[in-house]
Formats: structure tokens, C-alpha cells, sequence
């Protein structure tokens, strides 16, 4: 099982990080030690000071596929939720500026809480799916989908050129705008709609 991750995917995020906006996907993998399920505690490393938050919306890949096209890619995950991007940003930073890889910053143990999966037949419109991320019940990102610059299908074709992907693989879709610092004792609750799919703490 493979975690794919797209980058950058909001304009409004783009603009907040002071990158451009992208022409094509950006991708990157995390482990899947870094899978934390069960909202089961994330517990804040001792490697930097700068931990942030990012919601996405996740796919589950539900079959076997390669070089997938955009109009049958619906047929290749047939379940979602919300997960968090755990980001050392004081590492990425670093390392972006040096030209280096920066997945020490998106990598480690825990850096990509899960939420609860539900059908994604049960979703009149994923084109148009608000989402959301609270924090100590404050509502820090707010979005729909319909602001992806990369829509799930155009992604699953682009991903799928370059990676088979395989039952259980999860694709993390990219945050919407309002990303920040986590702090010890902080509660996440992550909405699909009004639908809480995600609840934990951080120690």
C-alpha cells in the first residue's frame, strides 16, 4: 500500500506558500508508517518546532489499475474521507531552499492521520463536496472541491501514468488555504459536509 500526495492543488494555498501555481500534478509519496488510524493521537516530534496542519480530502483506490483515463477513472475508488498532511515546515523550508527532497518534512511516523471512509456513492456531487477542518472547535480551513485546480479524476489519470495502483493505495487530493502551526493539547475535527470523519488530539 502506497500513499500518493498532490501538492499545491489550491490556488489560494499556492499563493499563501509563495509558490507558483502549477501546470501539471505535483506528487509525492509518504510510507504508510506514517498512517495514523482510529484517531489515535498524533504526538508532536521532537525534530522541529514548526509542525502544521493541512486537510485534504482521500481517495481509497478500489482496483487494480494503469494508465487510467480521466473518464473511467471513477471506476477505481469508491471511497473517501479526510486525512491531515502533517508538515515540518521549518524542514521543508530548509530543504526547498537548498534544491533538496523534502520528505523528512512529510514522511515521518504519523504524519498522515485518517479519517473514517464512507461511500462515495453516498456523495450527490463530488465536483461540488464542502469540507472542513476544525481546531479547538474554530473552523481554520474551509473549502469544496470545486476549487481544486486538479480535479479526483484528472488526478487518478495523471498518478496512474506513472504508478500502478493497487487496492488500498489512498490519494491525498492537496489542502485548501489557512494551513498553521499545530500545538500540544490541540483537538482536530475534520468534516466531510457536516459529517465528522476525523477526530483527534495532539500531545
Amino acid at each position: 500500500m502506497k500513499i500518493i500526495c498532490i501538492g499545491l492543488n489550491y490556488r489560494k494555498h499556492a499563493l499563501e506558500m509563495g509558490w507558483p501555481i502549477p501546470e501539471e500534478p505535483v506528487v509525492f509519496l509518504k510510507p504508510d508508517s506514517s498512517l495514523l488510524k482510529n484517531n489515535k493521537p498524533f504526538f508532536l516530534p521532537g525534530f522541529s518546532d514548526n509542525i502544521h496542519y493541512e486537510v485534504e480530502v482521500v481517495i481509497k483506490i478500489s482496483k487494480l489499475g494503469k494508465g487510467i483515463s480521466a473518464k473511467f477513472a471513477p471506476r477505481y475508488y469508491d471511497e473517501l474521507t479526510l486525512g491531515i498532511d502533517i508538515t515540518a515546515r521549518d524542514i521543508q523550508s530548509r530543504m526547498a531552499k537548498a534544491g533538496m527532497p523534502w520528505e523528512l518534512s512529510k514522511c515521518f511516523d504519523g504524519a498522515a492521520p485518517i479519517g473514517t471512509f464512507i461511500p462515495v456513492a453516498s456523495v450527490s456531487n463530488l465536483r461540488d463536496l464542502d469540507f472542513r477542518l476544525e481546531i479547538n472547535g474554530k473552523t481554520v480551513q474551509k473549502s469544496n472541491t470545486s476549487d481544486m485546480i486538479f480535479g479526483l479524476n484528472e488526478i487518478v489519470e495523471y498518478v496512474s501514468k506513472y504508478f500502478t495502483l493497487k487496492t488500498g493505495d489512498l490519494i491525498f487530493t492537496g489542502t485548501p488555504p489557512g494551513v498553521g502551526q499545530l500545538k500540544k493539547n490541540d483537538n482536530l475535527v475534520a468534516y466531510l459536509v457536516n459529517d465528522p470523519v476525523l477526530d483527534f488530539l495532539i500531545k
